[in-house]
């Protein structure tokens, strides 16, 4: 009971750092689409607590704060350090991730991790992502674990050095400011904790959290059966840097007798010359993640369950341990989407129920870094840039279920949230002319991917700049055990005349005014054959309008008749049964 109202206290303890980080930031990266995390850990770097957080964020958190007690041999109470540096233990240089060393009569106990994706690092195109970005110092401003806070204050001369090579500073330093407040947050509840039930019974209590973490997941990898299994898939081909694409491919080792699960990335390519490479950290999660994907979701995500997945990566490889100074800024998306997928996949290799399809990509115009003047407002005109979360992609189908409309992209798995429109317009001079789920997107199977998400923006104050870095547009998801592929991103824009023009995947486009962005993200994959698909769920399907009458007839084998409304579809199941004979005679 009582390791039940501990571990439910620490989960509380998270959401509040979460809750004070959203509410106080000032991007709506950050406030409106929740790219940010919060996570606790023991001061030695166990795992402890990861509630709703972003999966790529905090699947690795103990590469983190490890750097730290390395570097510093005089860490006190009152001190925050601030990482940006993906060469020391985070995702990557826009992941920007503050931790604070929490004391309790004079003992270092915890430390409280707070990780959020800023709007703006400095680098010389006005976006913290980008494939042509080849190394580091291209990036903008790496901070490799900087004593941000001493005695609980500002270190001035480092965060005058941050504004001073930040685009509209002052929006980092909320978000900065916001994370601070929400480690303090944490600190304080800790303390409280602490001083409710005493040291001993915390540290008991910490103990028997990790070991019940991992007995469930020791229990949960036993209902595999034992076995290697293999799966490769590829991210498009980015101009000059990988013109052939990256084949991106995970072994999967089951030991259920030691209730162990290996995942072996060593046989993939080595670095590639741009921004896409995996830091450790990103491949170290990414492997968690599409093994956790695969377990039973209420084991607890804490050090205890995340020692059972072993990860073999090699130096100088793409999704490895990069090489310094190599180019990482893409290393929460693209290839690492695509690694999360080989893992996930390879279940499927066992047969269902096991494994996932491959789920759609982030990243397009959909979810680009805009940036511009807005002159708007009475006054000097005022510089502005931030992620526009405006679609997300579908999610994979698995057995029992469709995938999530809400998706995002692998990395994100759900907790990643669309941007509200109004917010959107109401904070930035963009007029969002619509958005909806684009029909005949999602990958067809027993279990359908999730679909797409389409629409349009512009500008309401003169050049809006859009960076992206789009994965999808050639390699869709794809579907598994005989499920159909997803649709494939797009990037457009509609001149005056009305016209629209495919763009570049990886790309920076300047939106004149009059003219649109226009967006589709990935369908998902689909699981298992759809010609085994519910008629009735394919009716309902067509009554949402996410799948056409005429698609329900050739993929899924499901006769329609219009219902007495005129309106709706109903299901013709003499049609249906026809249908299906004559898709299973032989040729």
């Amino acid at each position: 009971m009582l390791m039940a109202v501990l571990s439910s206290r620490l989960e509380a303890i998270v959401r509040e750092m979460a809750n004070t980080v959203m509410k106080a930031s000032r991007s709506a990266a950050i406030t409106n689409g929740r790219d940010m995390s919060a996570g606790l850990l023991t001061y030695d770097h166990r795992l402890i607590s990861v509630e709703e957080s972003m999966p790529i964020h905090v699947s690795a958190l103990d590469l983190a704060t490890r750097p730290i007690t390395e570097l510093y041999d005089d860490i006190r109470e009152g001190d925050a350090y601030f990482n940006t540096s993906p060469y020391h233990g985070t995702t990557h240089h826009a992941d920007m991730t503050l931790c604070v060393p929490v004391f309790v009569d004079g003992e270092a106990m915890f430390w409280a991790l707070s990780r959020s994706h800023h709007a703006d690092t400095g680098a010389h195109v006005p976006t913290t992502m980008d494939a042509n970005l080849r190394t580091v110092y291209e990036e903008g401003l790496h901070l490799p674990v900087m004593r941000m806070q001493r005695n609980f204050a500002d270190q001035d001369d480092l965060v005058r050095m941050c504004r001073h090579n930040i685009r509209v500073s002052h929006v980092w330093y909320g978000d900065y400011r916001a994370q601070v407040g929400g480690c303090r947050v944490a600190e304080r509840r800790l303390k409280e904790l602490v001083a409710h039930y005493g040291k001993a019974t915390i540290k008991e209590f910490i103990g028997a959290w990790i070991d019940y973490g991992k007995r469930r997941a020791i229990a949960a990898i036993r209902e595999f059966p034992a076995g290697t299994m293999t799966y490769t898939t590829r991210h498009d081909p980015i101009p000059d840097i990988a013109p052939d694409g990256i084949p991106i491919t995970a072994k999967v080792t089951i030991d259920p007798r030691l209730g162990c699960i290996t995942v072996d990335l060593r046989d993939n390519p080595d670095c590639v010359p741009g921004g896409v490479n995996l830091s450790e950290t990103c491949a170290t999660g990414s492997c968690r993640i599409g093994v956790f994907y695969n377990l039973d979701p209420s084991v607890p995500h804490n050090q205890g369950s995340a020692d059972r997945i072993k990860v073999r990566l090699r130096d100088g490889c793409v999704v490895g341990r990069p090489r310094y100074p190599v180019g990482t800024s893409n290393a929460t998306m693209g290839v690492n989407d695509r690694l999360i997928n080989a893992v996930q996949c390879c279940f499927t290799r066992l047969g269902a129920p096991h494994g996932l399809a491959e789920g759609g990509s982030e990243f397009g115009a959909f979810t680009g870094v805009c940036s511009g003047i807005d002159r708007r407002r009475p006054g000097a005109p005022r510089e502005w840039i931030n992620m526009i979360l405006l679609g997300l992609s579908g999610g994979p189908g698995n057995h029992g279920h469709d995938g999530w409309v809400t998706y995002e992209a692998p990395n994100g798995g759900g907790v990643l949230k669309l941007d509200s429109v109004e917010v959107d317009e109401a904070m930035y001079p963009v007029l969002v002319h619509g958005r909806n789920l684009a029909i005949d997107t999602m990958g067809a199977g027993r279990w359908n991917g999730a679909p797409a998400t389409e629409g349009s923006y512009e500008s309401l104050s003169g050049d809006l700049t859009v960076a992206y870095c789009c994965d999808g547009d050639i390699n869709a998801p794809k579907g598994v055990l005989g499920g159909r592929e997803g649709a494939p991103t797009q990037n457009r824009k509609m001149s005056r005349n009305g016209l629209a023009e495919v763009l570049p995947q990886f790309h920076i486009e300047v939106c004149r005014p009059g003219e649109r962005m226009l967006f589709r993200s990935c369908g998902g994959g689909g699981y298992q054959d759809p010609m085994t698909r519910d008629p009735h769920r394919v009716a309902k399907d067509v009554n949402r309008r996410w799948l056409s009458v005429e698609r329900a007839r050739e993929i899924h084998g499901v006769a329609l008749t219009t219902a007495p409304n005129g309106i709706d579809y109903r299901l013709d199941e003499a049609g249906t049964m026809t249908l299906r004979a004559d898709a299973v005679q032989p040729s």
